[in-house]
């Protein structure tokens, strides 16, 4: 009775142990095809980004991506077209050679803003990033004006003078910065410009 017993636990234990591995062996199995089917995924969406970015070179580039180290070598190749059009003469003879240009629309700008701009000059206005930039530039003359007169007090010996000087000096530069944060919120992107700084401009007078 008891080897019986023992037989009968003995063979649920190993359909038991057989089931779990066929079992693991199953969950590892579509494990690894998932992750070989990722892995095909991945190589062809690379091989169609490749694709685009290949299609975006010059085509004496094309097929050689590997090899454009820089902008420099698109460069390099856009100036040789460049050379070689001018000495085929094709750009003789093109529409409006000699003629002034026409400056009264900006293709490049918004159509929107250009209308607002052309409407502004007509009118003898300016866009107020540029009156602000005016502003700004007249403001900045005359503090360093002021800032070498007063440097030239501090000179003679008259520190008092000086102190006073410079705290006004200092509210003003301080005035100018806020206009300059404005001006670089509001003018097209490339021509922001620097606040002043007033170690950097008495480092410039001690010079």
């Amino acid at each position: 009775m008891s080897s019986r017993l023992a037989r009968a636990v003995s063979s649920s234990i190993t359909r038991r142990s057989t089931a779990e591995i066929w079992s693991r062996h199953g969950r590892w199995a579509s494990s690894s095809s998932s992750k070989t089917e990722n892995s095909k995924m991945s190589e062809r969406l690379s091989g169609v980004i490749d694709a685009v970015n290949d299609r975006k070179l010059p085509p004496e580039l094309r097929g050689q991506r590997n090899s454009v180290r820089s902008e420099t070598d698109i460069i390099n190749v856009v100036e040789q077209r460049v050379w070689h059009s001018m000495e085929e003469g094709q750009f003789e003879n093109l529409p409006g050679k000699g003629k002034p240009l026409n400056l009264g629309s900006n293709p490049h700008a918004d159509p929107a803003e250009d209308t607002l701009y052309r409407i502004l000059s007509k009118n003898g206005c300016a866009p107020e990033w540029v009156e602000l930039n005016k502003e700004i530039r007249s403001l900045v003359s005359a503090w360093r004006v002021a800032l070498k007169k007063a440097w030239a007090i501090k000179g003679n010996g008259d520190n008092t003078l000086w102190a006073e000087s410079a705290e006004a000096l200092q509210r003003q530069l301080r005035d100018i910065n806020n206009k300059v944060f404005r001006y670089n919120l509001i003018v097209p992107f490339g021509r922001q410009m620097f606040g002043l700084k007033w170690e950097k401009e008495l480092a410039c007078l001690e010079e």
